[in-house]
């Protein structure tokens, strides 16, 4: 039997609610401290939903060129400076990368709805011929990796893929099978997302699916697990990993921050917008993951709950987790860090498996914040490592992470990390 190509993580990026970088976005998860504001990327006046989870204080000048810049979608933009991060971050430059034997794979759910919305407003208000030029390239998804391989020299392919919710875990995976298949060396992996706009919050709203009753509270609004949930808070951002075969990360000395272990991906089948109740798609995912990776159940030590903070997900994703760990289940640590950084859409798998790495890294489960009442009637009765970060005192730390994510359409996909101990 053919031995898998070993991956590993070799650096990491992160524009989110929480920060502009990895370090300041960890720090306040850690803390407990929530991104949830009130909205200023649009007017609220009218709308029933005013609060998400905004980047602030956001200059991709700082780290790419502000006329290329320009060109892009708010959440290319995110992209492309997390990218800038995570390579810079792996020591690597446009000069010391291979172009022909690195790749690049994102997930996007939704692309430039800001784009879109202005030029659509333009274009009903003036008239076809007032539509900004730039639209089209600006608005599609696709425009985040083929952005960065432009920025950075990239000839390797370039993919967007979509998949909701789930995007940028399926992105992971798929960036995964590249790596060990020998089709790269080095794979950009991650996902962006910039969906908080008027239409974006409105769409959401009409579904029922945000919470609506925190606007004067936005840091209570995203209550994951909690019997006084009422529904998910929009969030925006990048996070991006390097991934590299092992050998390759070896011979250039880089940092290793752990080993790329897992990946199952899986379909409920079962409804447009709503999970399966019975978490039989999710837990299968889970049973994949683990048996891609290697491992038991009960060496897996924290998951990062899709936990958005829903009736329907929370308590379907708690009992996905029983039928796939059995009794490890109550045993180890579960926390939702939609929390804090709101839902990310097609970025929140990527964000999310990077707090699994650093949650390796550091030896620190964050936590599920405003958890106060846990929601034990319909099932969500884990260790959700409620209002406060826990440290692992075990020898060793935390050896094994995983992060799953639940998209629209029954996607489900899940990716394990584990400590590179060799």
């Amino acid at each position: 039997m053919e031995t898998k190509r070993k991956v590993v993580v070799t650096g990491l990026g992160c524009v989110s609610p929480l920060g502009n970088s990895v370090d300041e976005t960890w720090e306040n998860l850690v803390a407990g401290n929530s991104g949830i504001t009130n909205i200023t990327l649009f007017d609220t006046v009218g709308f029933d939903v005013k609060i998400a989870g905004e980047v602030k204080n956001f200059d991709p000048s700082l780290w790419i060129d502000k006329k290329e810049a320009r060109k892009m979608a708010r959440f290319a933009q995110f992209g492309a400076v997390a990218t800038a991060q995570a390579l810079s971050d792996a020591g690597l430059t446009k000069e010391t990368i291979d172009p022909e034997r690195t790749s690049i794979v994102l997930g996007n759910g939704i692309g430039g709805y800001e784009v879109m919305e202005n030029s659509f407003r333009k274009y009903l208000e003036v008239g076809p011929g007032r539509i900004p030029p730039l639209t089209v390239p600006m608005m599609i998804g696709n425009e985040g990796p083929g952005n960065i391989s432009m920025l950075f020299g990239i000839k390797g392919t370039a993919w967007n893929l979509q998949t909701a919710c789930a995007s940028s875990t399926d992105a992971l995976g798929l960036a995964l099978d590249q790596l060990r298949s020998g089709r790269t060396d080095m794979c950009i992996a991650g996902g962006t997302e910039a969906a908080i706009t008027g239409f974006g919050i409105g769409g959401f709203s009409v579904l029922k699916t945000l919470a609506s009753s925190y606007n004067d509270a936005p840091e209570k609004a995203s209550r994951p697990f909690d019997t006084n949930r009422e529904g998910f808070v929009m969030g925006e951002g990048s996070a991006i990993l390097i991934l590299e075969e092992y050998e390759h990360a070896k011979a250039r000395g880089a940092r290793i921050y752990c080993e790329f272990a897992g990946y199952g991906g899986t379909s409920d089948a079962y409804h447009i917008t709503s999970p399966d109740p019975s978490g039989n798609g999710g837990a299968r995912a889970v049973e994949l993951a683990l048996q891609d990776a290697g491992i038991r159940p009960e060496e897996l030590q924290y998951y990062n709950a899709h936990g958005t903070s829903t009736h329907v997900n929370d308590s379907s994703e708690s009992n996905m987790l029983k039928k796939a760990l059995g009794d490890h289940a109550y045993k180890m640590k579960v926390s939702s860090t939609k929390s804090m950084t709101g839902h990310c859409l097609g970025a929140a798998g990527a964000m999310e498996a990077l707090f699994c790495i650093k949650a390796i890294e550091e030896g620190v489960y964050p936590p599920t914040i405003n958890l106060d009442t846990p929601d034990v009637e319909n099932g969500c009765d884990l260790d959700y490592v409620p209002n406060k970060a826990v440290v692992e005192t075990a020898p060793g730390g935390i050896r094994c992470a995983a992060s799953g994510s639940l998209g629209f359409g029954g996607h489900n996909g899940v990716v394990i990390f584990k400590k590179d101990e060799v």
